[in-house]
């Protein structure tokens, strides 16, 4: 995305005095520093008040990678990136690449990687979740299985194996997209698409029902392990892994 006011509240900062909010209550348990109007409308900027992309954005996508694959969380995280165009005092980044390791917790000869990139210097390309396999593509912007990328004939052949290519087909029948009835959408503020409404309408049949909704408490456990462990990755500049046992985060030292 490209927007310098993305998170920003200039205008409202301006007007917020200290006697008009409890800053001792919104310190909670970080540590006390002076009142600051920007660090109290603009949290997302600042740490420890918010990571700002991973906690915004990536925890509401890396739940596919889990769900798609059953697997709890990524077997390590690294990360790289900082503030590079917007100057303007924040301490999180605006450019951010984590590339998770995962696969099964006990088999490290089995796995794949996932990079998770978010910008905010550039808007091209809006979001998007793409799954690599040796067969082709699945593509969650258009709900499209594709052959792209796929073994092809003369690449297989020439190694004396059979081409591998999935077939081509649609994930969801659904009417193009109007004003009414955006296409389905998978940013974090993803308004009213069907996908969302279809989520929130599970989540309250399952509230009436008892039965375990699509996405549990499981579900969010994971995700929070796989943001803590992002996070330790950004601020370390380190390889992190997580102990099961001791739900801690461990960066190597």
């Amino acid at each position: 995305m490209n927007k310098p006011g993305r998170w920003r509240r200039p205008a409202a900062v301006k007007r917020l005095r200290e006697a008009d909010t409890d800053w001792t209550r919104y310190l909670m348990n970080r540590p006390f520093e002076p009142f600051d109007p920007r660090k109290y409308l603009e949290f997302r900027l600042f740490w420890p008040y918010s990571s700002g992309i991973p906690d915004q954005w990536l925890v509401h996508q890396i739940d596919t990678v889990h769900w798609f694959t059953g697997l709890p969380r990524p077997r390590s995280v690294v990360a790289n990136g900082g503030i590079y165009l917007w100057k303007d005092g924040r301490k999180n980044w605006d450019t951010m690449t984590a590339v998770f390791d995962y696969g099964p917790l006990d088999d490290p000869g089995k796995g794949f990687q996932v990079v998770y990139s978010s910008r905010m210097t550039n808007s091209a390309g809006a979001v998007k979740e793409l799954y690599y396999s040796n067969g082709g593509t699945l593509d969650l912007d258009k709900n499209q299985v594709t052959p792209g990328g796929g073994l092809a004939l003369p690449e297989a052949s020439a190694m004396g194996m059979q081409p591998n290519l999935l077939a081509e087909r649609t994930l969801v029948e659904q009417a193009p997209a109007t004003a009414t009835a955006p296409a389905t959408a998978t940013a974090a503020d993803t308004g009213a698409d069907p996908a969302t409404s279809a989520n929130v309408r599970n989540w309250m049949e399952c509230v009436r029902s008892r039965k375990t909704p699509n996405a549990d408490i499981e579900a969010g456990y994971s995700h929070s392990v796989a943001l803590c462990m992002t996070i330790a990755a950004v601020q370390t500049g380190k390889r992190v892994t997580f102990d099961d046992d001791k739900q801690e985060v461990v960066t190597d030292k």
